[in-house]
């Protein structure tokens, strides 16, 4: 207790020296001659020639904004303008703590963190600006079981990656970090390269290489209206005057609310108060022969850093204890605020002071010289908002960057290669600023933000919920009936059943990194779909229609397969030019010249913008509505679905009169249906589209309907388990921008010799003559209680030869299994690999696909072998 007071009265003691709302602080850098070396830039635009046109403007001079000013004009295009409010860093930059770090816990956002990483590390070299860039490494500490699993967890996802990346014991913990009490580390994370750089001088350096490659960069210009023009064009008006551009990139940190609401949208962001401390001179840290690695202490959740010859340390409070400056979103950001800083307030960080006092003890001794609180900015997620918006054209964003430091060499490269190339250079699909829609409220925002803060050291299990702000709108007709039955699961806002509960089950949310409460009644699912009926609710997915003079042209041109007669229905791709699969939907041919297209749930927005795009940009007459809310989805399947059925309709559904993948306007129990004979479980069954407002009385229809056959509602996982044994493919996962779809397995969707020139199509001629490197395949294995998710590594001889993809427990086999690309000389049937599953390698096999076939594959192959049955 007494060390608890000394620490509070220290930290008081500091706080009256600290900087306050009007007292700008920023971090020392390691290398004080790195100070006097930074160019000054910060003058008026007075004196500049001012451009009244420009190819794209940048508006906000972080080191986002200034990162992508530099890599557009170091790319080639001319006429980059970027506008400023006040002065460059202004905002959340000059304040930042400045970490870098290879790791991240996704996938392709590793490729951002790299691809900064290595940009900082020659930036002075380019610019003759020092950046003041220190690479001591970074270990993130593991100090129960559980974490150990995890940093496991995280090596397989990792090794595939060219960042580095170990798993290391105490003894190597102890080695790299000479000053941390042993007593509790299981364990170590270590990236070597990782470190710290100084915000201010990066941003510099930045603006230096953007302006010696012809960007121009003028502040203080602020915007005060923004227009869209009929062309696609925007006036972007100043007080120094307008500006013609061709696209707006939104890059304003705190202030993007602000930008956004000049043409209309309500950007899901809100500003947070991040404290870190900074102490004098520590004798310990002084006589140390080398920097010390950044450490991570995941439990006592907290970073902490060498700065200079001191530490410099900084918490994520519980959301109980965090704050959120909730004011900026309902009053708007104070005019003036730029390079100033919140009070700090020590209750919120005291518990995170006390581990790091017991991690690290020098620390109980250190004089403290500075707290720091200052705005950072949060999507709902946690993760950035970064490509263009749907809804309006050549609108840009890149924002949300709760990390910008790390993030800004690394984005400001991927929206640049985006921006001049026509298509993403890889997927990002977790930053598309159109995984928000009308459900994402201000409410809804705040607290996600406030959970999303609070659990930045959380453990990150395989399939993670988080329940902050839940259910949103975004709920089924059924949601009432089904949620004290399941566990339910999140998909862009709505909530949909993962799995169902029984008498006896172990019930709730239970997350593991091995097999946990729901892989019994999983089983259970499995077998309901595959020996009797389930009824799945899939009002998530998203729904548009299409109709127009020029809607069979405008499809035919951006699928790669052909259209659907009236009545059918297919499965289709929309490629990039690169011929990488953009996208996967569902085509239904309703009527002559209207369609309707499925998607994913968190693909809705991503689609249509591209959909809206590429109708604009041929110029074809066609009206895309997106129907998603107005439209709810049932599914059923198993060998009784059609029994179940019949009874409520009176349209034949026997298997002459209603083909696979037919679609049919029909009426079932009274209500209008447009039912389609297609089921991702690959068994018999339909989808179900109906009014939303009629989904509860179409369900007990169906349910009551299904009584003597024994029905009964199935989830995600047990579909999800079912799809990948008839090697159904998963946008997202098997196919992405990563990927195009020929190494996908995919050949059968794609019409090659159609006559129509869809997007993509000359690539992936290209392709195909040239030759593929890598194959999708199926693999079956033998674990012990763990199951591969996707996106772990694949060993071969000792060496990392690709990555899953996705994966399942098979209840049909009693294996494991799992998607994953492999080189082509490694992906004949019968090829031994291994997986590697929590730090152990497990040999694999290269098998058949599909494990299981599908019903409309088993009977025609009955039908050929006479009635046998197979």
């Amino acid at each position: 207790m007494l060390r608890v007071l000394r620490v509070r009265n220290q930290l008081l003691t500091a706080l009256h020296a600290a900087p306050c709302l009007h007292h700008p602080f920023r971090p020392y850098s390691r290398d004080p001659s790195t100070q006097g070396s930074v160019e000054e830039t910060q003058s008026s635009v007075l004196g500049k020639r001012w451009k009244d046109t420009a190819e794209t403007v940048i508006i906000g001079g972080g080191c986002i904004g200034v990162s992508l000013a530099y890599h557009l004009a170091k790319a080639g295009m001319k006429d980059v303008v970027l506008l400023e409010k006040s002065e460059l860093t202004a905002g959340s930059t000059w304040h930042a703590a400045g970490l870098t770090t290879y790791f991240h816990p996704g996938i392709n956002l590793k490729k951002i963190h790299y691809y900064s990483i290595r940009l900082y590390e020659d930036l002075e070299e380019e610019t003759g600006q020092a950046v003041g860039f220190h690479t001591p490494g970074s270990i993130r500490i593991a100090s129960t079981p559980t974490r150990v699993d995890e940093l496991k967890y995280q090596m397989t996802r990792g090794r595939w990656h060219p960042n580095p990346q170990y798993l290391i014991g105490p003894e190597k913990v102890r080695e790299l970090f000479p000053l941390l009490n042993m007593d509790k580390v299981l364990s170590g994370l270590y990236n070597p390269g990782d470190g710290h750089i100084d915000p201010y001088s990066l941003t510099m350096a930045l603006a230096a290489g953007a302006r010696k490659y012809g960007a121009q960069l003028y502040f203080p210009a602020s915007v005060t209206n923004l227009t869209p023009l009929i062309d696609g064009t925007w006036n972007v008006e100043t007080p120094q005057g307008t500006i013609r551009a061709n696209r707006i990139v939104n890059a304003t940190g705190f202030w993007a609310r602000e930008v956004g609401k000049l043409i209309g949208f309500e950007h899901p962001l809100i500003p947070v108060h991040h404290q870190y401390v900074v102490t004098a001179t520590i004798p310990e840290v002084k006589a140390l022969k080398k920097e010390l690695p950044v450490l991570r202490d995941l439990e006592g959740s907290y970073y902490l850093r060498q700065e200079r010859d001191g530490l410099l340390f900084g918490p994520y409070e519980a959301r109980e204890k965090m704050r959120l400056q909730e004011s900026w979103v309902t009053e708007g950001v104070p005019p003036g605020f730029g390079k100033e800083l919140f009070e700090s307030d020590l209750d919120r960080i005291m518990e995170h002071v006390e581990a790091a006092m017991e991690m690290v003890p020098v620390l109980k001794k250190a004089d403290i010289i500075n707290i720091v609180s200052g705005p950072i900015t949060y999507s709902p997620d946690i993760l950035p908002m970064a490509g263009p918006h749907q809804g309006v054209q050549n609108y840009w964003v890149a924002i949300g960057f709760g990390y910008g430091i790390v993030h800004a060499g690394g984005i400001g490269k991927f929206l640049s290669d985006w921006i001049m190339g026509g298509e993403p250079p890889f997927d990002l699909i977790e930053l598309d600023p159109n995984r928000y829609g009308k459900w994402t409220t201000t409410h809804y925002t705040a607290l996600k933000a406030r959970e999303s803060y609070g659990f930045n050291n959380i453990v990150g299990y395989p399939k993670e919920e988080r329940f902050g702000g839940r259910p949103t709108e975004r709920v089924s007709g059924i949601y009432d009936v089904l949620k004290t039955k399941c566990s339910m699961g999140f998909h862009a806002g709505w909530e949909q059943p993962h799995w169902f509960y029984k008498p006896g089950d172990d019930v709730g949310y239970k997350p593991s990194f091995r097999r946990t409460n729901w892989f019994e009644p999983v089983r259970r699912e499995y077998y309901q779909v595959m020996e009797k009926v389930g009824v799945i609710d899939l009002t998530p997915f998203g729904k548009f229609t299409v109709k127009g003079r020029d809607a069979v042209n405008f499809l035919d041109h951006v699928f790669a397969n052909t259209l659907p007669k009236v009545g059918f229905t297919n499965i289709s791709h929309m490629l990039t030019p690169r011929g990488r699969v953009y996208a996967e939907l569902t085509v239904s041919h309703l009527l002559p010249g209207e369609f309707l297209l499925v998607t994913g749930s968190g693909s809705e927005l991503h689609d249509l913008r591209w959909l809206e795009e590429a109708a604009v940009r041929n110029q074809h007459n066609v009206e895309i509505a997106n129907v998603t809310d107005a439209v709810g989805v049932l599914g059923i399947a198993g060998p009784h679905s059609r029994d179940v059925l019949q009874k409520l309709t009176a349209v034949d559904l026997s298997d002459a009169s209603f083909k696979f993948l037919q679609s049919k306007k029909i009426s079932i129990a009274g209500l209008p249906v447009t039912a389609i004979r297609i089921s991702y479980t690959g068994e018999l069954g339909w989808e179900l589209y109906h009014r939303r407002e009629d989904t509860l009385k179409l369900y007990n229809s169906i349910m009551d309907a299904g009584q003597e056959h024994g029905i009964d509602n199935f989830g995600t996982y047990a579909m999800n388990a079912l799809r990948l044994e008839k090697a159904f493919r998963a946008w997202g996962a098997e196919m992405n921008c990563d990927t195009n779809p020929l190494e996908a397995g995919l050949q059968h969707f794609i019409r090659l010799n159609k006559p129509a020139d869809f997007i993509g199509k000359q690539a992936l001629q290209r392709i195909k003559k040239e030759g593929l490197k890598r194959k999708l395949v199926c693999l079956t294995m033998e674990t012990e209680n763990v199951d591969p998710e996707g996106n772990e590594s694949v060993w071969y001889h000792g060496k990392v030869i690709g990555n899953t993809t996705s994966g399942t427990y098979s209840y049909s086999t009693s294996k494991s299994l799992a998607f994953a690309y492999v080189p082509t000389r490694l992906s004949t049937v019968g090829q031994k690999v291994e997986v590697e599953l929590l730090g152990k390698n497990y040999p694999a096999i290269v098998i058949q696909e599909p494990l299981v076939l599908t019903e409309p594959t088993r009977n025609r192959m009955k039908k050929q072998t006479g009635g046998t049955n197979l």
